[in-house]
């Protein structure tokens, strides 16, 4: 079998590896297995072949992850849906329990728990949305 072939095989497998594991590093492994295999096709001899993947390699994993591992952790720049509502201000409409009652959302009406059970938050209050449960904002009064 050609060393070229292997190496493509190599790559493959590291390919498909880092696909299932997630964790970058298999992927790197991958493009270097990869650009030796080119670089066997050209008629590199085997000891140089092994310097191309260790240089690739060593380079990819100590500069390259990093780079991509830190962009993956990046938050999310806008939250969409009910998750952009929690934090957000409401306005009181009807008086809120921990039974029931409800406020108004950016112009919408929601029906709304108050966060302590105990509490009774009148109409005209204002107070902030902790967590959105179903179609039920659960909110808590501003001091």
């Amino acid at each position: 079998m050609d060393p070229w072939l292997m190496w493509l095989i190599i790559a493959a497998v590291l390919a498909v590896a880092e696909i299932l594991t997630l964790t970058a590093a298999l992927g790197m492994l991958s493009a270097a297995a990869l650009a030796t295999a080119g670089s066997a096709a050209v008629g590199l001899p085997l000891p140089f072949q092994f310097l191309v993947f260790t240089v690739v390699a060593v380079v990819t994993v100590l500069f390259l992850r990093p780079i991509a591992l830190h962009h993956l952790r990046q938050p999310q720049a806008a939250r969409f849906g009910v998750d952009a509502l929690v934090g957000k201000a409401a306005y009181v409409v009807a008086e809120v329990t921990g039974r029931g009652g409800r406020v108004r959302i950016d112009g919408d009406e929601w029906t709304a728990r108050a966060y302590d059970e105990t509490l009774v938050i009148p109409v005209g209050k204002t107070v902030d949305v902790m967590e959105i449960s179903g179609a039920t904002a659960i909110v808590y009064p501003r001091d």
